[in-house]
This record gives C-alpha cells, sequence and structure tokens, in this order.
C-alpha cells in the first residue's frame, strides 16, 4: 500500500486559501476515484473537493471550519501500490504531517496533532483552545463561566468568535447597569426579551471585510446620469414572448446593460484595468461581473466570460444561466473569478440610484436604477414637445486613483448613449 497526499486545488485567480466547511467521508472509509469527500468555501462560491484515485481515506489534515492553503495537503488516503500518482512518489518520504501553519480560530500550530493536544478539558469534559483560554484569563473568566457559554463549534466547542460574542453581551449590560440612575429607576427602552443577536454566517463576514478593504484601497468617486430607455422598453415589450418561444429564454433588461458597457469600455479602454503597486495592468478581454442576490439576503457576483464575443440573444443565455446557478448555490470556483468591471442592478429592489462599491481589484462599478415614466422634453424638428418617457439613473463609482472625472464621467455618458440608441436590428 502507498499514500497518496490530496492537497487543496487552485480555485482561480486571487484565490488563495477556502474554507473546509464539510467532510463527507470519514476516516477509514473507501473512497472511488473523482468521488466527492470534502466540501469547502471561498470569499467568492461554495464548492467541493474529489479524489483523484481510489482508496481509502486516512487522515483529514483539517477539522470543519478550519481554513486551508492552496496546495498544501488536507488529507492522506492509502492507495494501492501500482495506483501511486507519479508526481507524488517521493512523498511519503517527507517529514510526516510537516505543513506551513494553520490557523483554528487564530491558534498557529505546526502539525494537526499538535493542535489536538493543545485542547483542554474542563470538568465537564468540553475541550477549550490555547486562545480561548488565554481570553478567558484576560477577562478574568473562570471555566465555570466558560462551561454557561453555549458553542456553536464541532460538538459544542466554544470558538473565539462564540466568546467574543458573550464578551460583546457582557460588556453592554454592564454598560447599561452603569448608566442607570439610582433614582428614580428607569425602565430599558429595550429588554432583553425584545432583542435578539444574529451572529453574521461566513459568506456576510467575508464580504463584509471585501467591502471595507475596497473603501480602504480605492479613492471612491461617483458620477450620475440620467437614460432615456423608451427605445429599449418599448422593443423589448414587443418581441420579448417571441424571443422567448425563439430561444427559451426570458429577455431581461441586463442584457441591454452588459451590451452598452462593454460597447463603451470598447471606447474607454482604461476602465478595463487594474492597478497592481505602479503599475497599470489594462485587460484586453471584457469579463463583466452582475451582482446577484441569493434567496438569504447575501449577494455573489457571477462572471459573464469574454462579454464581448456574445450578441444580445448569448448575453440573455448566459447571463440566465449564471442566475440560475447562483440562487441554487451550484456556481463553480471558475464562475466568479476574473472579472473586469461590474453591474449592480439596484432598480430591481425599485431604488432609484446609489453609490456602489467597487468590486476589488476591479477599478469601477456601474449601478442602474429602476425605469420609471417621467414628464420629459422631446426636441423635434418642428420644436419642442412634453412627453411621456421612460428614464433611468445610472451611477458610476470608479478609483481616482487612475479613473479621473473627464474618464468616469465620460464613461457612463457613452453607456447611456448607447442605451438610448440601442440598435434593434441587433443580432439576436
Amino acid at each position: 500500500m502507498a499514500e497518496y497526499y490530496l492537497s487543496l486545488p487552485a480555485m482561480g485567480e486571487s484565490v488563495t486559501e477556502s474554507t473546509i466547511t464539510s467532510w463527507l467521508k470519514n476516516e477509514g472509509d473507501p473512497i472511488e476515484e473523482e468521488e466527492v469527500i470534502v466540501e469547502i468555501a471561498t470569499d467568492k462560491v461554495d464548492s467541493e473537493v474529489s479524489s483523484p484515485v481510489s482508496g481509502v481515506l486516512k487522515k483529514k489534515m483539517f477539522s470543519d471550519n478550519q481554513v486551508a492553503k492552496v496546495g498544501e495537503v488536507i488529507a492522506i488516503l492509502e492507495i494501492k501500490s501500482e495506483n501511486k500518482i507519479p508526481n507524488q512518489e517521493n512523498l511519503s518520504q517527507k517529514v510526516a504531517l510537516e505543513k506551513p501553519k494553520q490557523s483554528d480560530n487564530g491558534i498557529d500550530k505546526k502539525s494537526f496533532k499538535t493542535a489536538e493536544k493543545s485542547f483542554v478539558k474542563d470538568e465537564n469534559h468540553r475541550f477549550y483552545s490555547p486562545l480561548v483560554r488565554s481570553m478567558a484569563q484576560k477577562e478574568n473568566i473562570s471555566f465555570q463561566e466558560l462551561s454557561q457559554i453555549k458553542g456553536k463549534g464541532r460538538e459544542g466547542r466554544l470558538t473565539k468568535d462564540d466568546l467574543q460574542a458573550y464578551l460583546t453581551i457582557r460588556s453592554e449590560k454592564r454598560s447599561n447597569e452603569l448608566s442607570k440612575p439610582s433614582k428614580p429607576k428607569v425602565k430599558p427602552c429595550f429588554s432583553e426579551s425584545e432583542e435578539e443577536i444574529i451572529e453574521m454566517d461566513r459568506s456576510r463576514k467575508l464580504m463584509a471585510r471585501h467591502m471595507l478593504d475596497s473603501q480602504s484601497i480605492s479613492a471612491h468617486v461617483s458620477s450620475f446620469v440620467e437614460a432615456d430607455m423608451t427605445r429599449i422598453v418599448q422593443w423589448r415589450e414587443k418581441i420579448k414572448d417571441d424571443f422567448k418561444k425563439r430561444t427559451g429564454e426570458k429577455l431581461t433588461f441586463m442584457p441591454f446593460f452588459v451590451k452598452a458597457v462593454v460597447q463603451s469600455i470598447k471606447d474607454f479602454p482604461l476602465i478595463n484595468s487594474v492597478i497592481q503597486g505602479n503599475f497599470i495592468i489594462q485587460k484586453k478581454n471584457i469579463h463583466i461581473g452582475m451582482a446577484t442576490a441569493l434567496p438569504n439576503g447575501n449577494l455573489i457576483v457571477p462572471i459573464i466570460k469574454n462579454a464581448e464575443t456574445y450578441n444580445l440573444t448569448g448575453l440573455a443565455k448566459i447571463i440566465n444561466d449564471l442566475a440560475n446557478r447562483a440562487r441554487k448555490n451550484a456556481l463553480k470556483p471558475y464562475d466568479t473569478q476574473g472579472g473586469t468591471y461590474t453591474i449592480t442592478n439596484m432598480g430591481s429592489f425599485g431604488n432609484l440610484l446609489g453609490t456602489p462599491i467597487i468590486h476589488q481589484p476591479q477599478l469601477a462599478i456601474l449601478g442602474v436604477g429602476a425605469i420609471q415614466k417621467k414628464p420629459a422634453i422631446i426636441e423635434t424638428p418642428q420644436g419642442d414637445l412634453i412627453g411621456i418617457r421612460h428614464k433611468m439613473f445610472l451611477s458610476h463609482s470608479y478609483d481616482h486613483r487612475l479613473i479621473d472625472g473627464a474618464l468616469g464621467g465620460g464613461f457612463v455618458k457613452q453607456v447611456a448613449y448607447y442605451l438610448e440608441n440601442f440598435d434593434t436590428n441587433d443580432e439576436r
């Protein structure tokens, strides 16, 4: 028998680590080739890792909720010698189970076994990590008090986040008690029964960090224009049923937005860039991200790769496919990587306009508002008239480190131009 070292695979540009969310196999279980053995999650998307070989799961190198870096060994499989993969021939001769330091709720360790030994039990046989014990000691929390705190870790284990949430609540209670006047007694505005403490899920925590990082990295500036969508609204209403019968796809407004953005990027190619240090990396291919709301309230940004190569029908197909798979949590890491520009449709929530935050490492993002009927002045050769038009605000947030007002404002004005002058003879 031989050992096969299963490492965390590369999952696209800028993804360097992943959280182990759930093991689907236990140690000692047989595994078939290409069988999924563990579920993982990045800051972009949830995914799975399958085994390239058949064998038996000998050792898990990470527990649930631990973070592994790309290329690190996450499991050891026992396989038949004749099935050994050539590039792993000498791997078993390396130092047993040696790998870079990992983090279990902030605890550094040299190996999985070392980490297991670093946990201690209280009288109820509950495990506490060194970090939790250190935090408890700093805050003068006894083992008895620790045992009363509900843990959300594996097998009810108390994690750093559990303890931090408890400390926050305890601190607020003490502050409220100290701030209460002794006479007369004032009833608090809210009792504990009227409050609910909700811990952020993993996706929300990652998104919060991503948004804060973007605000600290980019010099955000916004420009706004109003586009007349009457031509598109009327033409779409006229052909949408036939379009559905002919293509099997629902024709939303997003393909029109993407097409206008692609045309504008061709006119203003510097928008399609990233900044690396003191260098500007201008991208040739146009990969459009579209912010998509999920049923749980979180957001994800699937990418339309090479958007410049699609006509309206092609865009409708790929947009519907990505949106449907996003809502079913069926996107692959590839589907969310490599975007060069992003569109967020705030109008789908009834919002007129907003100032979206740039999706790093991109340099700009377009927000599209709700389409509304408005009275407007219509210029004709015979004179000006007042009529009902379908209007929409466009908000363009861009990074002033590279994009100044002339470029950022000119770009969004060009998007409005292409929307207002959409070619109804476009290949469909």
